[in-house]
């Protein structure tokens, strides 16, 4: 059911300062940043050669990422995602095993433009798990 490790996501005050370090640091490639209002982030990418690295930052007060940074004021390992081969199957498998999914538990297109789903952190040892549709 579970594809490779498609990203892990650091939430931080300023997407675009956060990536040019890991830039300069690691040689890598960083994409513009990208408004994602239906989720209330601002997203930058950085692609390194096995993964990448995903800066959230928040988008207006109402984000989500504001409170996780009103709780960790110097930004920190928001979540990680993961590629499923079937969004909705993995959705009812993980239903099925005990898993909740998070919001409405229908998928939402998320950054790369593809469904996106969360799943509550309580469920995987303290971290929140995005699932994304290879």
């Amino acid at each position: 059911m579970q594809g490779r490790l498609n990203h892990v996501a650091i939430a931080v005050k300023d997407a675009e300062k956060a990536a040019r370090i890991y830039g300069a640091a690691f040689g890598a490639e960083i994409s513009p940043a990208a408004p994602l209002p239906e989720h209330g982030v601002i997203t930058v990418f950085v692609t390194l050669p096995n993964t990448k690295i995903e800066f959230i930052q928040p988008l207006g007060e109402a984000s989500p990422i504001a409170k996780f940074l009103e709780r960790n004021a110097d930004g920190g390992i928001h979540h990680v995602c993961y590629e499923v081969a079937d969004i909705i199957a993995s959705r009812d498998t993980l239903i099925k095993e005990g898993a909740r999914v998070l919001g409405d538990g229908e998928p939402k297109i998320g950054a790369h433009g593809k469904l996106v789903l969360f799943l509550h952190p309580k469920d995987f040892s303290g971290a929140l798990v995005e699932i994304e549709q290879a």
